[in-house]
């Protein structure tokens, strides 16, 4: 059974065959602790979106937010939000890896030999992981896996930079410019 499941009217109320619950009572004080999970998965989620936002990336504060968001929200339906023996947790974290790939294979462009947007992709994809952290109550690894993913975006590029120079190595080739004209390029508000 899910922590902090038991009787009583308040949560869901759906009932399965035989009138057995399909939705657990989630106490009042277990509810809070969840909310604070969405909240934490949402700043974390943010933080790095901030990060992508100041580096003019296409999927800036708004979507790392929400990815971290919903991640969160969705690792927290899938341990509390059911009660039986055959649910299976596991499932809508797995479902949760499959999503966010789909939408990180959005924002990789290819132009003219150039492949853009594997960074954000992956950056997507690890705000996922650090939603699911929150909303699975793995707080410290959330905020660690936060600070590291912080690290990588925006130290490593200055490390690569210094050991190219200090080894004689080429230059990765320039990036190619963003065209101004063509506006922001998160959705709309």
């Amino acid at each position: 059974m899910v922590a902090g499941a038991g009787g009583g009217s308040r949560g869901g109320n759906a009932e399965g065959a035989g009138g057995r619950r399909l939705t657990p009572y989630l106490g009042f004080n277990l509810e809070l602790e969840l909310a604070g999970r969405l909240a934490l998965g949402l700043v974390l989620g943010a933080a790095i979106g901030f990060e992508r936002e100041l580096h003019r990336q296409p999927a800036g504060f708004r979507t790392h937010s929400l990815v971290a968001l919903g991640s969160a929200l969705f690792t927290i339906i899938s341990a509390y939000g059911f009660a039986g023996s055959s649910v299976d947790p596991t499932r809508i974290a797995a479902q949760i890896v499959s999503g966010i790939g789909f939408i990180g294979a959005g924002t990789i462009l290819q132009h003219r030999g150039n492949i853009r947007g594997l960074t954000t992709a992956a950056s997507l994809w690890s705000v996922a992981a650090i939603g699911m952290a929150a909303g699975a109550g793995l707080l410290a690894l959330a905020l660690i896996g936060t600070l590291l993913i912080l690290v990588v975006l925006s130290l490593l590029d200055n490390v690569e930079a210094f050991i190219r120079r200090r080894l004689g190595l080429e230059p990765p080739a320039p990036k190619p410019l963003i065209d101004p004209t063509e506006g922001p390029t998160e959705d709309l508000p």
